[in-house]
This record gives structure tokens, C-alpha cells and sequence, in this order.
């Protein structure tokens, strides 16, 4: 019994630094994530975009993981995973840069051209850190561990949203009003100086990134790799190629929708509230409350899995909640509506951690691969918020040409947009009861 003691205490002590280590990259691109929801009524109004138009901004930071989860995955094989990380941190460092030329020109393709880069290298983060996170311990308990990089996460979601959220949509309504009233020099000036307003935070930004990316070399992070596919002794066949792995394949459906979704309840709201005719200096603080929501429940995940509650029934029960919810922001209307969507926050926490180790089950050898995978699927934070918008605009569009005021079908549309969030948590509902067993039968 002492030797089992004293050996659990020394796995709890070496895996410590790096949980501690890896929980700040988290935190990193957390902040840099969730700004988001502040930026896409910023970009909106100075580059004086249509609501499909707007999201973009999410589809240009998500859709970098598409685009370099592999060659990510391919990095890291050759680097390894404390040079993979120092480089995925200078190059945000070099999208933060990339504003600067932006805002000066205010063009919307070089910002959105900025997010992506930055995207890029949180794909060399989220490509490293996630399959690490999820193998440094037992299986069993990872999303324990995941749980814990979502609370850094989110509580750097938090303050990146606060903060910037007060640098750029500082006045916002005023200035809006003012756009509608001068004409186009006076307007031209006006959209100059309110894009300027992204350089400063831009800039130090930069900086702090490089300076981690230089000290991250130095991190004491242990080799760690993913335990080999176990096979029945019924006659089962070892996997050839990560084609075989049906649950890996819904789980990254999954994730996908996943994602989505939760860029819906943290991008959309500020945007929403807005909608709603709340002034903007109230509705900046909007995604602070889907996080704060997401922090609890991350905590109350730290606490519950696995000693009383397993991975599998989180999914469950995320799922089931996010239908509930998105059918409550539906039916209600004005704050009360507002709130249901930062509830979702509680609905989405625990899905990104219960789904990892449910998808990266028995992968061994093709971990690498896998988690590569996974990572592509937070494209769904790049195409889903888009279809939100254009289902924003389209029902907008209709409410107008029936008769209705701006005003109203402004506020209407924008409530109606979160139809496509049920969808999303019926796929996640379906993988927490039997996607993740599909190809598992054969094996112990």
C-alpha cells in the first residue's frame, strides 16, 4: 500500500511543472480566442460589414486549423513538441503584428488575414497541447486534466474579452449614430480613428508572445506518448491505418459541431445584445458571462470526473442540456434570452474535455495522427458562425419586406439564428450514447 502511495505522489509531483506549463498555453490562446466576441462588432462597423460578413472573422481564426492541423502534426514530428510550441507562439506573435498594417490601411481582408495567422499558430499549440494534456495521466481521468486547461482557458477568455471589449467598443453606439449623420470625410475620419484603436493592445501583445515563445524553450516538459492498441484475445486484428477508428471519426463530427457551437454562445452574444437595443457598453461585458458560466462548470468537472461521475455522462448530459437551452433562447426573448445563451456556457464546457480521450481511445500508435484530426474540427468555430449570420441576414432580410421595422426584425433575426445551434447538439447527444463505442466492440 506505502509503494502504490508513493508512487501515485510522484506521478502527482512529475506531472505538476508540466500541467502548470501547459495550462498557461491554454490561458494563451484562450485570451487571443475569445477577443472575438469583441472584434466582430468592431470589424463590423468600421469596415461597415453585413452580419454574414462579420463572422468571418471567426471562419478566418478557425479555419487555420483545417489548413495546418497536419503540417502542424508533421512539425511536431520533426521539432518536437518544445519547439513546436516556442514556434506556434512567435507566429501569433507575427499575426499580432499584422494588425498594425490593418487598421493603418482599414482593410478587412489584411485583418482577416492577421487572425489567421495567429490561428496558425494556436494550431501548433492546440496540435501539441491537447493529445499531451490528454496522455500525461491515465485515460480514465483526462478530462479531469482537460477540465483544468479549461478553466486557464476560459478565465484568459474572460479577461480578453473585458479588456478588449472596453479598447474597442468603447463609444460604439455614439459613434454609430454619428456615421449616419456626417457625411463621407467626417465618416472616413470617424472609422480611422476607431480602427487605430487596435494598435497599442496589438503591440504589446507581439511582445509578450515572443517572450514566452523564447522561454518555452526552456520548459522542462517530459517525453510522454499514448499507450499502444490493445487487441482481444478472441482473435481481434491490430489497426492498420486510422481509417479503422469509426469513434474517432464521430468524434471529430462532434467536435466539430462542438466548436461551432461554442462560438456561437461566446461570438454571437455581444452582437446580440446589441441587437436587442441593449447599449453596447453593457452588452461588452456578455461574453464574459458564457465564459464565467463555462469556468464553473469546468470546476465542477475537476471535482466529479471520474470519482463520480464518468466521461461518457458529461457528454450526455452537456448534450441534452444544449438542446434544452437553445430551445429556451428560441422562445424567450429580450435579457432573458441573452441569458440563456451565456448558459450555454454550462452545456458546452464539458464536451471538448469528455470528447478527447472518448475519441483518442486505443489510438496508440496513430495518437499523433489522431489528435491532428480533432484539431481540424475546430473548423466548425469557422463555418458554423457564418451560417448563423447568414441565417441572420436572410431572416432579416424577410421581416423587412414584410412590413416589419428594422428594429424589430433586427432583434427577431438575430434570435432566430440560433436555430442551428439543435442540430449541432443532437450530433454531440448521438456520439455521447454510441458513437464513442463504434469499432470498440472487439477489443477488452
Amino acid at each position: 500500500m506505502t509503494n502504490k502511495t508513493n508512487t501515485a505522489q510522484n506521478n502527482s509531483s512529475n506531472t505538476l511543472i508540466p500541467i502548470i506549463i501547459i495550462a498557461g498555453l491554454f490561458f494563451i490562446f484562450g485570451f487571443v480566442t475569445w477577443i472575438n466576441g469583441a472584434l466582430i462588432p468592431f470589424m463590423k462597423t468600421i469596415n461597415e460589414l453585413t452580419e454574414a460578413q462579420s463572422y468571418l472573422v471567426a471562419s478566418a481564426s478557425y479555419i487555420s486549423f483545417v489548413v495546418m492541423a497536419l503540417p502542424a502534426s508533421y512539425i511536431l514530428n520533426r521539432i518536437g513538441y518544445r519547439k513546436g510550441m516556442s514556434l506556434g507562439l512567435i507566429v501569433m506573435a507575427i499575426g499580432a503584428l499584422v494588425f498594425i498594417p490593418a487598421a493603418e490601411a482599414r482593410t478587412y481582408w489584411m485583418f482577416l488575414l492577421a487572425i489567421f495567422i495567429q490561428g496558425t499558430g494556436m494550431t501548433l499549440l492546440q496540435t501539441a497541447s491537447n493529445p499531451y494534456i490528454t496522455i500525461l495521466g491515465p485515460i480514465e481521468s483526462a478530462a479531469k486534466r482537460i477540465a483544468i486547461m479549461g478553466i486557464a482557458n476560459k478565465v484568459a477568455g474572460a479577461l480578453g474579452s473585458v479588456i478588449f471589449g472596453a479598447i474597442l467598443l468603447s463609444g460604439i453606439d455614439e459613434i454609430k449614430e454619428k456615421l449616419s449623420t456626417v457625411d463621407d470625410v467626417e465618416k472616413a475620419t470617424l472609422l480611422d480613428t476607431m480602427a487605430d484603436s487596435v494598435v497599442t493592445p496589438y503591440i504589446a501583445m507581439a511582445v509578450v508572445l515572443i517572450i514566452l515563445g523564447i522561454l518555452i524553450r526552456k520548459a522542462p516538459l517530459p517525453h510522454v506518448e499514448a499507450k499502444p492498441i490493445e487487441v482481444s484475445e478472441s482473435g481481434g486484428k491490430a489497426k492498420s491505418n486510422i481509417f479503422q477508428f469509426p469513434h474517432l471519426w464521430m468524434g471529430v463530427l462532434a467536435l466539430f459541431v462542438y466548436v461551432g457551437a461554442e462560438v456561437i454562445a461566446g461570438d454571437t452574444i455581444i452582437a446580440y445584445g446589441i441587437s436587442l437595443n441593449i447599449p453596447g457598453e453593457e452588452a461588452k461585458f456578455f461574453t464574459l458571462f458564457t465564459l464565467m458560466a463555462m469556468v464553473a462548470t469546468y470546476a465542477l468537472g475537476v471535482f466529479l470526473i471520474p470519482k463520480y461521475m464518468s466521461q461518457s455522462f458529461a457528454l450526455k448530459a452537456s448534450a441534452i442540456l444544449g438542446v434544452i437551452l437553445s430551445c429556451c433562447i428560441l422562445f424567450t426573448n429580450g435579457f432573458t434570452s441573452v441569458l440563456f445563451v451565456a448558459a450555454l456556457g454550462i452545456a458546452n464546457a464539458l464536451v471538448w474535455p469528455a470528447v478527447w480521450p472518448l475519441a483518442l481511445n486505443g489510438l496508440g500508435k496513430f495518437t499523433k495522427t489522431a489528435s491532428a484530426l480533432l484539431i481540424m474540427a475546430i473548423s466548425g468555430g469557422a463555418i458554423i458562425p457564418p451560417l448563423y449570420g447568414t441565417l441572420v441576414d436572410n431572416k432579416k432580410e424577410l421581416l423587412i419586406n414584410s412590413g416589419i421595422n428594422e428594429l424589430n426584425a433586427t432583434a427577431e433575426a438575430a434570435s432566430y439564428g440560433y436555430w442551428i445551434l439543435i442540430p449541432c447538439y443532437f450530433i454531440i447527444l448521438y456520439y455521447a450514447f454510441y458513437g464513442h463505442k463504434l469499432g470498440l466492440k472487439e477489443r477488452v
